[in-house]
């Protein structure tokens, strides 16, 4: 498999370690609010990125931090009234309630800053050992200059790189890119250290749980294009300054989604929350739109493209059900064997070639409309299906969609139901027959297929957008 990496700009080889190995580093979120669709577009293609190593065989190790001690947190709990713990502990609950509905596989490690205040005291003594550090009435800053490939990730000299909103303004600073490794207070939450009490900045966690829990160096790191400059520039500055190693071989970041073509923020008022998006379209229809397009660039998120999406997965159920329930028992056609895997090894390509999920999503769609044609001429067989489902199941798992299981007392009620309407309807008493199948469908959101010789069914999803 091949990813492009931002630091050689090229397509590269995923390396692994000698027991197949791959170490992979995730910037998580600032647990100061609810996440939005954004947060969820960069979880979404590394949960993808993981699933498909895993069909691979590849052993991972998945972290994903979270920064609990920041600014943000402290002055969301000033205005909450609330300790900066308690803004925190209550976002990080949401974060895993909103993304345990989304199917997002857990991580192998959550790490905090919080947990990490002595090693990131340890990593600060050996930067100012090596003297990357000053000091200031404010803090302990990184001298940016002292690190000659500073700009490497960027693709930028040094002189290019300008103050900008996500640097911190300082007029202590020797220079406005230098950046704070510890902040001096005695504001709670602050820690005791060697220079004074305070807190760590914001890309000193980073390099320190990637070193904790991975080592020195790793496969992937990544996370979404806004953390390019200045905090992934930074991270890679400070980690190679104290461990005089290559943080990471590839650097892989997702684009921004744009809100009915503007930037999503809150002074727009258009931030599309991922808990209300949920709400509105299921787990299954924001998945499929969040990788129907290139993860490197930026995307919109408008109802046009999710309907679209919304669609897709109709059919995908269709297929699913058609599938499961198809009773028709003549013999297969090799033809159909080699086309399913003609199309599975085409979906595996894709994603093969830099995560090309939305080239794959057309292949599996492809795939999808082939089987529902096929049902709908009733050439549908049980050995076909059995040929089919393991395929479209593998597809569908490193999607990371999924039909939502029914239990065995509610599918035998359901097919004893339909075994009742096909009486009626070999009676000819027509409108009982259509006034059992409207039931089924008040019941259990159940939809029937009239085939030739059998019935078939399928529990449709409820979706908000349906009923709007």
């Amino acid at each position: 498999m091949k990813i492009y990496n931002r630091l050689s700009d090229t397509l590269e080889e995923i390396g692994t370690e000698k027991d197949n190995k791959i170490r992979i580093y995730v910037c998580g979120i600032t647990v100061y609010d609810d996440c939005h669709i954004g947060h969820a577009r960069t979880i979404v293609v590394f949960d993808v990125l993981r699933r498909y190593l895993i069909q691979k065989g590849h052993n991972l190790i998945y972290v994903q931090n979270f920064t609990d001690v920041d600014d943000k947190i402290i002055n969301k709990a000033k205005l909450e009234g609330k300790t900066p713990e308690e803004i925190s502990s209550k976002y990080t609950v949401s974060y895993f309630e909103d993304f345990t509905k989304l199917n997002v596989l857990k991580a192998d490690f959550y790490p905090k800053a919080t947990e990490h205040i002595t090693e990131i005291i340890s990593a600060i003594k050996i930067l100012k050992e090596k003297n990357y550090t000053y000091t200031t009435l404010n803090g302990i800053y990184f001298r940016v200059r002292s690190f000659p490939d500073y700009g490497k990730l960027s693709n930028k000299q040094i002189d290019e790189l300008e103050e900008g909103s996500r640097i911190e303004i300082d007029a202590l600073k020797e220079d406005p890119l230098d950046f704070a490794l510890w902040k001096f207070s005695s504001d709670t939450p602050y820690w005791e250290s060697p220079w004074g009490r305070g807190r760590p900045g914001w890309h000193i966690e980073c390099s320190v749980m990637v070193s904790k829990l991975l080592g020195n160096e790793i496969e992937i790191h990544g996370g979404g294009t806004d953390l390019i400059f200045p905090h992934h520039e930074n991270e890679i500055a400070q980690s190679e300054a104290f461990s005089e190693k290559k943080l990471a071989k590839l650097w892989m970041h997702v684009g921004m989604i744009t809100i009915n073509s503007e930037k999503m923020s809150k002074s727009l008022r258009n931030m599309i929350l991922l808990k209300n998006a949920l709400k509105r379209w299921g787990a299954n229809v924001l998945r499929l739109y969040l990788i129907s397009s290139q993860y490197s660039k930026p995307m919109d998120y408008n109802d046009a493209i999710l309907y679209e999406s919304l669609q897709k997965w109709r059919q995908i159920e269709h297929c699913f059900y058609e599938l499961r329930t198809t009773k028709n028992v003549s013999a297969g056609m090799d033809e159909f064997e080699n086309k399913c895997n003609i199309y599975l090894n085409d979906f595996m390509s894709f994603l093969d070639t830099n995560l090309n999920t939305s080239s794959a999503l057309a292949v599996f769609m492809k795939l999808v409309s082939y089987i529902n044609n096929i049902s709908s001429s009733e050439k549908l067989t049980i050995v076909m299906s059995d040929k089919a489902l393991p395929i479209v199941n593998t597809i569908m798992n490193i999607m990371g969609v999924k039909i939502a299981e029914i239990d065995i007392d509610t599918k035998k009620e359901i097919e004893n139901m339909i075994d009742q309407r096909n009486k009626l309807r070999g009676e000819k008493r027509f409108k009982d027959a259509d006034k059992l199948r409207n039931k089924i469908l008040e019941l259990y959101d159940v939809e029937l297929t009239d085939h030739n010789m059998y019935t078939s069914w399928k529990k449709k999803e409820i979706i908000k957008f349906d009923r709007q």
